[in-house]
């Protein structure tokens, strides 16, 4: 964001036929905040101008806490006591104009709050440009997976304490296992969680490309299952008929493809097979497309239901291989097998934490992770489960997304026995 005279004569010189200035700099780059309504109640998707620094009222003692956040859509966060004092939204690290913003956010947070953190708390991913500021500071420093994170920052904002079940679905974040998760079913609290279950892990082939070239997930999920006739599909680019021999190695040997759980990139598929998009241009596009594309079927088409086994180790796992292949030669029009597709994956939300409830007892269920900015997966899920007798709570005070995480993991770091 553009906020001083100079800069903006240099960048927009070639844009603006002229600049309206004024003679009181801008102290604080602030975007708008973004809102939905869901269940009569805001659903921000940007907490920014208009509720910065408003804080969040914890229902415990934190002490002197430093949040620094995700890698995108970050947000920082710093603790007084019971409150827990957000940022306004500052974005993507990986551009260099944010990162300084960033860095002049916590110093102009933490003055004019008159804090002084004793602790920070991070992500666990190492090559997190917030992860490598937290480790330069200086402080008692305290790693918290990303997941955990999103489910620690709606139990905060909601006030509860103890343990609940978590459902977790974003697009990416590094898991305990060095896998990219995203499709989460967690069991516990503050101070640590379990994995119970998740979507089935598939390679993302090609690395990043995959979160833009939505034609790679499709190719990851349905190669298993349909071998060779996998590249008559008509969604597949004629470069990937081209490259199939680079492509299998990918998806058999590994090679650049690391494997993903997340459900950001199964929507990716979805909507390709739909027509609803082919591709991301920004994060979360497809997704979106696919939103829209259902919001407008007048009825839902029955679609191959996901499947839910138990593997050996005890861990759920969500199979949507079939329910991918209904999406692409499924009965109904392409809105109302979208439809079909946010449906039949509610659907399984609910049987899974059914399921979980059995061996665990919690009847306490929060949604978070970026993917629940979708209003539509947000309905159903939350009415699937409340059918069911759980009581399920979602995010009113801070965005779903990563721009929550670091309320997550100033909470989960108020529990560490390292509080300041």
């Amino acid at each position: 964001m553009i906020a001083d005279d100079e800069e903006a004569e240099r960048k927009l010189c070639g844009i603006a036929d002229a600049i309206l200035s004024h003679n009181r700099a801008i102290q604080v780059r602030t975007d708008d905040s973004v809102v939905r309504v869901f269940e009569g109640k805001p659903l921000f998707y940007r907490r920014s101008r208009g509720y910065v620094p408003r804080p969040v009222q914890l229902a415990f003692d934190a002490g002197s806490i430093l949040a620094v956040g995700a890698e995108l859509k970050n947000t920082v966060c710093l603790t007084r006591g019971n409150q827990a004092i957000l940022s306004q939204h500052i974005g993507d690290l990986q551009n260099e104009a944010t990162y300084r913003t960033f860095q002049q956010t916590i110093a102009h947070l933490a003055q004019i709050m008159e804090i002084k953190p004793k602790l920070v708390a991070c992500d666990q991913h190492p090559d997190y440009l917030s992860t490598r500021f937290a480790e330069e500071t200086g402080l008692p420093l305290v790693r918290v997976q990303h997941h955990h994170a999103h489910l620690a920052a709606c139990m905060a904002e909601n006030g509860l304490a103890g343990e609940v079940i978590g459902v977790i679905f974003d697009g990416t974040g590094q898991g305990d296992d060095g896998t990219v998760w995203g499709g989460e079913f967690l069991v516990g609290g503050y101070q640590e969680v379990q994995r119970r279950g998740h979507l089935r892990q598939v390679r993302l082939p090609g690395g990043d490309r995959a979160a833009r070239e939505s034609w790679r997930m499709v190719l990851a999920w349905l190669y298993d299952r349909l071998g060779e006739q996998v590249w008559s599909l008509p969604v597949l680019p004629q470069r990937a008929v081209d490259e199939q021999k680079l492509l299998i190695a990918m998806l058999k040997r590994g090679v650049n493809s690391p494997l993903t759980s997340s459900i950001g990139r199964l929507f990716d598929a979805a909507a390709l097979l739909t027509g609803a998009a082919s591709c991301n241009h920004f994060d979360g596009q497809a997704g979106m497309a696919l939103e829209s594309l259902a919001e407008t079927a007048s009825r839902v088409a029955t679609l191959p239901k996901v499947t839910v086994q138990a593997r050996a180790n005890g861990m759920l796992q969500l199979d949507v291989t079939d329910l991918l292949l209904g999406l692409w030669d499924g009965d109904g029009t392409p809105a109302e097998r979208a439809l079909g597709f946010h449906s039949a994956l509610a659907a399984a939300v609910g049987a899974t934490v059914g399921r979980i409830k059995e061996l665990t007892g919690l009847n306490r269920v929060v949604l978070s992770g970026g993917v629940f900015q979708n209003r539509l997966l947000t309905e159903l899920v939350y009415t699937s489960l409340t059918a069911r007798g759980f009581e399920v709570f979602s995010h009113r005070l801070v965005p779903p997304n990563d721009g929550g995480i670091a309320l997550g993991q100033a909470a989960v770091a108020a529990h560490a026995g390292q509080r300041g």
